[in-house]
């Protein structure tokens, strides 16, 4: 048997008032309907303090949609969890973050999408600088650890120092400078997201001399794109090594994008429990281990590190899960992200992003003029 999960990820809901260009979240997203029910969290909360992991967090969408937010943190307190809310903040006042705390929330992230007002709004789709802003010096207030997390692509990175002095001023104990990762709406706008070998190398040296900087006050962590690296990342830290994702109908994933492997049935927590399907389910135990890894990857003696980096990655980009991440340097489908910088790369002018609302919206005007035409022939 292999040694339980560390944390739980609870997706509890798809709903979100933002519309991020780099939204890495699944297209096809579950409906209000199929929710799991206040009880059924709770339950999950409890099986998961009994398989002893440590950490609860909240994440959707935005999980302040959940009316029964404040339950669901005193349950997962309850059963033994520390709890963390990701968030964009919207949809939070004074009272309900003083709610949430009495609950027992431990830890709060907020999101930032750029630390000018008017790029932050039309990055996120919707006003909402201004009042994270507010929120952060209200979270202040409260004792409770905060993190800012700040999502760094080719329309921002141009002013990463500016946006690490913005958040420097929000006092929050981490800073998380994360490049974008490209599923979703991500991969969809590429294009217009992937930034240039040039400004990456700015950007890392800028992050750098903030780390030397704020040591002692701030910490930051920062991730760098998957396809300027030379090997890829553990994705989750493996394959249903360390964490269990529970989206917000139920099924229980390696990872957030999980389901858009073909052929992958995965289990629900309203049929079976956290530890059967931790332990037995043919979905979780695909890709573990090593026997499932083709050349390179088998023979490479960084397999127990990378663990032949994301699955899903390697689906988007060569077709097919099972092979070594294109990302990594070594991989047989290199060529294919290296196609993809030499294009970010050229000198061209980068494309511009669609959010997912502006997608839908070219979609239905689409079908619109389709019927039109249809009709009228």
């Amino acid at each position: 048997m292999i040694p339980n999960p560390l944390a739980l990820i609870a997706e509890i809901t798809h709903r979100c008032p933002l519309h991020c260009v780099y939204c890495s979240n699944p297209l096809e997203l579950a409906a209000v309907s199929s929710e799991l029910s206040t009880q059924e969290w709770i339950d999950v909360f409890q099986q998961a303090g009994k398989l002893g992991m440590l950490h609860a967090h909240f994440t959707g969408g935005e999980p302040l949609a959940r009316p029964d937010l404040r339950d669901l943190i005193a349950g997962a307190r309850a059963a033994g969890l520390y709890t963390n809310l990701i968030t964009s903040a919207v949809g939070l006042v004074e009272t309900r973050l003083q709610a949430l705390v009495d609950a027992g929330l431990d830890h709060i992230q907020i999101s930032f999408q750029d630390s000018r007002e008017g790029a932050a709004n039309w990055i996120a789709g919707a006003k909402a600088h201004a009042h994270k802003i507010e929120l952060s010096r209200i979270v202040r207030r409260h004792k409770i650890a905060f993190t800012v997390n700040l999502v760094i692509h080719r329309q921002n990175i141009d002013h990463v120092e500016e946006m690490i002095s913005f958040i420097e001023q929000l006092a929050p104990e981490r800073m998380e400078i994360a490049h974008t990762q490209y599923y979703g709406w991500a991969l969809r706008n590429r294009a217009a997201l992937l930034p240039t070998r040039a400004q990456l190398e700015k950007a890392v040296e800028t992050v750098a001399t903030a780390e030397k900087r704020l040591a002692g006050r701030i910490r930051i962590d920062s991730v760098v794109p998957d396809y300027y690296a030379r090997f890829p990342k553990a994705c989750m830290g493996g394959w249903g090594r360390k964490l269990m994702l529970i989206n917000p109908s139920g099924k229980v994933l390696p990872c957030h994008a999980a389901e858009v492997i073909p052929g992958l049935e995965f289990e629900n927590v309203r049929e079976q429990s956290l530890e059967f399907i931790w332990q037995q389910s043919s979905s979780f135990q695909r890709f573990r281990g090593e026997e499932w890894m083709p050349e390179p990857c088998r023979s490479c003696e960084r397999r127990a590190e990378d663990f032949g980096g994301c699955r899903c990655q390697a689906l988007l980009l060569a077709g097919d899960a099972t092979a070594t991440d294109p990302a990594c340097s070594l991989a047989p489908a290199h060529h294919i992200v290296e196609v993809a910088l030499i294009e970010t790369n050229s000198g061209g002018v980068a494309a511009q992003p669609v959010s997912a609302a502006s997608f839908v919206q070219l979609q239905q005007r689409a079908e619109q003029l389709w019927t039109y035409r249809t009709n009228s022939e």
